[in-house]
């Protein structure tokens, strides 16, 4: 007698799919000058349920720099997490996913961390870095541009690098970045990296004193996989507020990533109304990303600069 398979899963198929089947674990400790990580089966595809974290230290007054020559991950499913730090929640940089190649990361301490997590179906090629331990008075390579052209190949205190865009793309964000000496003995680049856009995509860059940013077609529901990025810039010495009016994004996949404030990025998902950002420079960059499936109404939220001498009025009057 043959015995069918039932087609749909039981409750009880989901609990051992997800929880009793064992996690392919690794945990790794890096020292030295350099090195290369790479995820697991690296180029031919990581396993599924991977768990796999990687601490790189450094000894004191250096700080450390990744760069990486491939990435390949099943995009929203199996996510890379960067920690300036260990691999703790307040010390979380960024969250990669997806076949785009990162920008080069600078550690602001002598600890950075990655951490690999992937779901139990698919996988992609995976991802191949390489770290250099710099000196802390460096600011290390800000990355180049896709579609765009990098002039400068020097990166201590004082150094200036220049971008421009390929033809067809336009240039959104700061065209030059120096170089500037750190009150806590370290350096760092004035403005983030650029990035060129095609003429029809979303985002872009703000140089007034206030504004407003929406997702693509506010209020109406965004599209599905949106990759929208917003650079606010505002005149050196001043900070910037960011007061939310409105916020629903599908929780948990839909998220709005702000960078520019002390500390870590900050990660908004879901329908909760985000608390006003204050920036920590003369710039915030806005990333905004959806996935395949399900929409929402999005975002509006309202900027205002000149904040350097009383940020409180500054959240005080967009919330007026």
């Amino acid at each position: 007698m043959v015995k069918l398979l039932n087609v749909y899963p039981t409750p009880f198929d989901l609990y051992f799919c997800f929880f009793l089947l064992p996690a392919q674990n690794c945990s790794h400790i890096l020292q030295g000058p350099n090195g290369t990580i790479q995820s697991p089966g690296f180029p031919y595809g990581y396993p599924n349920y991977a768990n796999c974290t990687w601490t790189i230290t450094a000894e004191e007054q250096n700080r450390i720099q990744l760069v990486f020559q491939s990435f390949a991950l099943e995009e929203d499913f199996d996510v890379l997490s960067i920690y300036d730090g260990l691999p703790q929640q307040g010390n979380l940089r960024t969250r990669l996913t997806g076949f785009q190649l990162p920008a080069p990361i600078v550690s602001t301490g002598v600890v950075l961390s990655l951490w690999l997590v992937s779901d139990y179906a698919v996988s992609a090629q995976g991802f191949q870095a390489n770290y250099e331990v710099l000196p802390s008075h460096t600011c290390g390579n800000p990355g180049r541009l896709q579609n765009g052209i990098q002039q400068g190949t020097t990166f201590s205190i004082g150094d200036k690098v220049r971008y421009s865009c390929n033809p067809g793309f336009f240039l959104e964000g700061h065209a030059l970045l120096t170089c500037h000496a750190n009150s806590e003995n370290s350096a760092s680049w004035d403005f983030p990296l650029p990035f060129c856009r095609a003429d029809d995509a979303c985002g872009g860059t703000l140089r007034g004193q206030s504004g407003i940013i929406s997702s693509p077609h506010f209020p109406l529901e965004y599209g599905n996989n949106a990759d929208c990025t917003w650079t606010i810039l505002a005149e050196p010495g001043d900070t910037i507020a960011l007061v939310f009016m409105d916020f629903q994004l599908e929780d948990g996949y839909d998220v709005l990533e702000v960078a520019g404030t002390e500390g870590s990025s900050l990660w908004f998902t879901g329908m909760n109304l985000p608390a006003p950002v204050i920036s920590s420079k003369n710039w915030l960059r806005l990333h905004f990303t959806s996935d395949g499936n399900h929409r929402q109404k999005g975002f509006s939220a309202q900027y205002q600069g000149k904040c350097s001498l009383a940020e409180s009025v500054c959240i005080y009057t967009l919330l007026s």
